[in-house]
C-alpha cells in the first residue's frame, strides 16, 4: 500500500499503470469577466416601495445572486461558435434615509458572450435517460459566479416605465426568495444599483478522452464518527485563543475577494 499513488501532485517517478478511455465533459472554450454593472434598476417589494418614495437617499447593504438562466444558440455565419446568453437574478438590500429602514428588491442583468464550441452531429441516447434530447449536437454552457459586490445605490426622481419586465417571465424559484410580492409599477422615485460581478463562463461538449491512470482511487482517511465525550472534555481540547485577547503586530493580507486591492 505504500507504493500507491494518492490524489494530488505527482512526480516523474510515479508509474502510469495504463491508458484509460473515459467519457467526460471537455471545456471547449471559456472566458472570465469582471463586470461593473451600472445603474441596474431594482424592483422593490410591495412593503419597500413606500419607503423608497419617502426617502431622500439610499445606501447599499448587500446583494445576493439568486440564480442564473443560461441558453446557448449557434452562430450561423461563424462555424463552431455559439452565443451564450446569461440572465442574472439578484436580491438587493439597501438602507433608506432618513427613516433608516431596510428595503429589498429584485435586479436583473442580461449578458451575452461568444465562445467556441466546435461542431458535432451525433445524437446520443442512454438507457437511464428519462427524456431524450432533441439535439445532442449542441454544446452546453456552465456559469460560475460569486455573489456580487453592491458598489452604489441611488434614487432617481424621474418615473421610468419598463415594459420589458412585464414581458419577462420571472421564475417562481426567484419570487420565493422575497417575503413579499414585487412591485413592477412605475413610481415617482426609481431605485438603481451598481454591482460588481465576477464570473467564469465555460462551453462544454461531451467527448471521449484517453488519459493516463495510476491506480484506483481508494480513500486513505478513515471515517470519524460522533464523539461520546462530555462537553467539558471536548472544551478542554480546544486551544486558548490568544490572538483574540491581544492585537496583532501586523495585519495579514486578506484573501477575501470583496476586499480592495
Amino acid at each position: 500500500m505504500a507504493d500507491r499513488v494518492v490524489p494530488g501532485p505527482v512526480s516523474n517517478d510515479d508509474c502510469i499503470k495504463e491508458a484509460v478511455c473515459i467519457d467526460t465533459r471537455k471545456i471547449m472554450d471559456s472566458c472570465r469577466d469582471k463586470d461593473c454593472v451600472e445603474e441596474l434598476r431594482v424592483y422593490p417589494t410591495v412593503n419597500s416601495a413606500p419607503l423608497i418614495q419617502s426617502a431622500f437617499s439610499v445606501r447599499p447593504r448587500c446583494a445576493e445572486l439568486l440564480q442564473c438562466e443560461v441558453s446557448v444558440k449557434e452562430i450561423c455565419l461563424n462555424r463552431g461558435y455559439y452565443t451564450v446568453d446569461v440572465t442574472y437574478f439578484y436580491k438587493v438590500t439597501g438602507e433608506v434615509f432618513p427613516s433608516n429602514q431596510t428595503v429589498t428588491g429584485l435586479a436583473v442583468f442580461d449578458k451575452r458572450v461568444m465562445l467556441f464550441g466546435s461542431e458535432g452531429s451525433v445524437k446520443s441516447f442512454s438507457s437511464n435517460a428519462t427524456v431524450n434530447s432533441a439535439d445532442n449536437s449542441m454544446p452546453y454552457a456552465v456559469v460560475d459566479a460569486v455573489d456580487p459586490i453592491a458598489l452604489h445605490m441611488t434614487l432617481s426622481d424621474t418615473a421610468v416605465s419598463d415594459p420589458g419586465i412585464e414581458q419577462r417571465d420571472i421564475p417562481e424559484a426567484i419570487l420565493s426568495h422575497f417575503d413579499d410580492e414585487l412591485s413592477f409599477a412605475s413610481a415617482e422615485k426609481t431605485l438603481y444599483v451598481t454591482l460588481g460581478q465576477f464570473s467564469i463562463i465555460r462551453l462544454l461538449r461531451t467527448t471521449q478522452l484517453l488519459i493516463p491512470a495510476y491506480d484506483y482511487c481508494l480513500p486513505e482517511k478513515e471515517c470519524v464518527g460522533a464523539s461520546e465525550d462530555d462537553p467539558c472534555t471536548m472544551f478542554g481540547r480546544i486551544r486558548f485563543p490568544v490572538e483574540e485577547f491581544f492585537p496583532p503586530d501586523a495585519v495579514e493580507e486578506c484573501d477575501e475577494y470583496k476586499s480592495l486591492v
